[in-house]
């Protein structure tokens, strides 16, 4: 089938092209190929598609029909590679994205620009703090933090998350302020929901520049980084939250940060697409504008207080 429409489209090109040698340079192939193309696609066929000579060619009765399948054959051919080339090159078609809770007030104000200046291109964006099955979802684009599971798609490190030791000021009231990591151990906590199990490794680095290593045990746990800011400020326990999440609140006196001076990791942000290579402009310029945006949010938060949770 394949060749026969390979060879439908050779027709096709030559009645466009006016001779064989004119369509032999527009195939960029050779004369004789082109020949035995048009014969094979007559034997195939068994019947005489042109009539032909050193000087000219000309449809047969049969030709002149079939002719016409073949030549809108290739205009549809040729209409769906110009689509493609313009899916590369300008943005446009639903950008299907995934990002964690913490990360979705990012997506709108770095995407409003692109969807701005891109009238046909929209945006549909699903949230959620578990692992998304991206393939069923039909997802172009994935945000994640932190480690990564394995998979198949290719991962891009964006930016990073500073996270931060946080309390509200009732619970600091109720239980006391910590002031060391010893401290710690003596305090409730409120954890991201992990199927590793319910003890966390804590580990932070000190003034001194000595790195300690704390296990604990959450009071509360949820699979959503709102509701555990939400638990948090309710004074249910410590929590380890995003800085960039956390503004608002500790501007209002909701949270408070503990343990200044202490350094510990930051959390990297990925982009995760099905493949490196061949991506439709929505996606490679939605990267840009992504990446840009967290690059800038990481620059502009403070690096005193951040945490790694194993």
């Amino acid at each position: 089938m394949l060749d026969q429409l390979r060879r439908m489209a050779v027709l096709a090109t030559v009645v466009e092209q006016g001779s064989l040698v004119a369509a032999a340079r527009q195939l960029q192939t050779t004369t004789s190929a082109v020949s035995q193309q048009l014969r094979a696609l007559e034997r195939d066929m068994g019947v005489t598609l042109l009539h032909r000579s050193t000087r000219r060619i000309g449809l047969t009765p049969a030709g002149e029909r079939f002719v016409q399948g073949c030549q809108a054959m290739l205009a549809a051919a040729r209409d769906a590679q110009t689509q493609l080339h313009h899916l590369r090159d300008a943005p446009e078609g639903e950008l299907r994205i995934s990002a964690p809770v913490g990360a979705a007030r990012q997506i709108g104000p770095s995407l409003a620009p692109l969807l701005a200046a891109n009238p046909g291109m929209s945006l549909h964006l699903e949230v959620d703090d578990g692992f998304t099955d991206l393939v069923a979802k039909r997802i172009d684009l994935a945000v994640r933090f932190g480690r990564l599971p394995d998979s198949s798609w290719v991962a891009q490190r964006i930016g990073q998350r500073t996270v931060g030791l946080y309390a509200a000021p009732a619970y600091l009231a109720r239980r006391g302020v910590p002031t060391s990591m010893s401290d710690l151990t003596r305090h409730d906590w409120v954890f991201l929901r992990s199927d590793t199990g319910a003890i966390r490794s804590l580990s932070m680095v000190g003034p001194e520049g000595r790195e300690e290593v704390l296990r604990v045990s959450p009071r509360a746990s949820s699979n959503n980084q709102l509701s555990l800011q939400q638990f948090c400020e309710a004074g249910i326990g410590l929590a380890l939250l995003s800085a960039e999440d956390v503004d608002e609140s500790l501007a209002q006196g909701r949270l408070l940060p503990l343990l200044p001076g202490w350094s510990l990791p930051t959390l990297p942000v990925y982009v995760m697409t099905p493949q490196r290579d061949a991506q439709p402009a929505k996606v490679r310029h939605a990267i840009d504008a992504l990446a840009h945006a967290f690059a800038g949010a990481a620059s502009s938060t403070s690096s005193t207080t951040a945490a790694s949770v194993a």
